[in-house]
């Protein structure tokens, strides 16, 4: 009875402190979502940052993808980073339960704090996470672990409202 009672009460707990939000290994309580339309901005000619990009994909994915994946990333001043083919069949990435690194060069930034992958295909892919790496900002991980739609961008956006202002036309 006790060991019930406990659980109840923990279980009480934990849905009046998440407020209703889902949970995240991140704690934000944020899922992706999906973008009609986006717009990689002219920050694109500057090419002064380096940025690691890590991309694990779920051990729930299909075993391997031949997809078209683009990425695209920024902060809330508009800085944006944009990398249009991750994808290499030849190489096997994004197999099933594998981690794949990226070095991608673009604007510098300040705290990232949006991002988007683009899927165009018919395998499927499911990321799990994505986390990106650069000199002058901090570490961030974004937890997908749900499967990209195709011909969508779908990601998250932490900006507080910039980056909802300033898409206004398909990139893909």
């Amino acid at each position: 009875m006790n060991r019930v009672l406990t659980f109840v009460l923990c279980f009480a707990l934990l849905s009046i402190l998440s407020h209703g939000r889902p949970f995240t290994p991140d704690g934000s309580g944020s899922v992706p979502h999906a973008l009609k339309s986006f717009e990689v901005n002219s920050t694109q000619g500057a090419k002064s940052c380096s940025y690691t990009v890590s991309i694990k994909t779920s051990c729930s994915s299909t075993s391997y993808t031949r997809d078209q994946i683009s990425l695209a990333f920024g902060d809330a001043y508009g800085n944006q980073v944009y990398a249009p083919r991750l994808d290499d069949p030849s190489t096997r990435t994004f197999e099933r339960c594998s981690t794949d690194t990226f070095d991608i060069y673009g604007p510098c930034t300040y705290q990232v704090c949006y991002i988007y992958l683009y899927r165009s295909g018919y395998d499927g892919w499911k990321p799990e996470t994505v986390t990106v790496y650069g000199y002058y900002t901090k570490t961030v991980t974004f937890y997908y672990n749900t499967f990209i739609p195709n011909g969508v961008w779908f990601g998250f956006n932490h900006c507080g409202g910039y980056l909802a202002s300033s898409v206004s036309s398909s990139a893909m």
